[in-house]
């Protein structure tokens, strides 16, 4: 099927506003690039290695993890299995994004996710929530943050002694503030405060009982079932008459 006949068509204008929409928020992230890049160079990673990791894996926790465990002697499969559950909460983002992205090619579908995160994901399913229909900040929203994470990088590995712990900035909050002020800002409704709870409720106790960064994988599941179990009811023809006529 060509790619004319899917209804989603990207449109270039928003991907530009949407780029400068998330270009504040890429400044911290290039914050804890910079932290990579001299983490990594602390593991004895070459620079061009750190830079080209940053390039094609564009993943910072699941890159911190990786660098933990980096020596001499790498244990290839725990490696893919820490990466893997850091990384799988995209499965969920992605499905979360499905009513949009079914109507694109797949080719554009896949290059598209190439490009999600926790930020541009956050904007487009809110908008989604309001009745807007938003990929254009993945794929601008996206390279704004991706180009930031290389930019971080290539700071922290030339220029480490800069910013050593962006933590004791408290740039580590920024992220956690914009997807809370994303969440606050979008459709309330018994169903989804009740998820809202209940994904809080299971990434605490993952946090405290289960292994690092389970937590962001529990609360996940655990709010994503609250959604798969608790449906909403679509109002009926009758009730949309009445409201029209109201």
């Amino acid at each position: 099927m060509p790619a004319s006949a899917y209804p989603y068509q990207i449109q270039p204008q928003r991907v530009r506003a949407e780029f400068f929409r998330l270009l504040p928020i890429s400044l911290f992230v290039a914050a804890f690039g910079a932290a990579f890049g001299l983490a990594a160079i602390q593991k004895g990673l070459l620079p061009l290695e750190a830079i080209l990791m940053s390039t094609t894996v564009f993943a910072g926790a699941a890159q911190f993890a990786a660098i933990d465990m980096w020596g001499r002697e790498v244990s290839v499969l725990p490696l893919m299995a820490v990466v893997f559950a850091i990384n799988s909460r995209h499965l969920l983002m992605g499905a979360s994004l499905h009513p949009m992205l079914k109507d694109m090619s797949p080719g554009r579908r896949y290059g598209l996710l190439l490009l999600l995160t926790d930020a541009n994901w956050a904007v487009s399913a809110q908008d989604y929530q309001n009745g807007r229909r938003n990929l254009e900040v993945i794929l601008g929203g996206g390279l704004a943050l991706w180009l930031a994470w290389i930019a971080g990088t290539c700071l922290g590995v030339y220029f480490g002694g800069l910013l050593q712990n962006p933590k004791a900035l408290g740039l580590d909050m920024v992220l956690g503030c914009f997807l809370l002020a994303m969440a606050l800002g979008g459709k309330k409704s018994p169903r989804v405060l009740v998820a809202w709870t209940v994904a809080g409720l299971g990434s605490l106790a993952a946090w405290k009982w289960l292994p690092p960064n389970t937590h962001v994988v529990v609360g996940a599941l655990a709010g994503g079932a609250i959604g798969f179990f608790w449906l909403e009811r679509k109002p009926t023809a009758d009730s949309e008459e009445g409201a029209h006529d109201r």
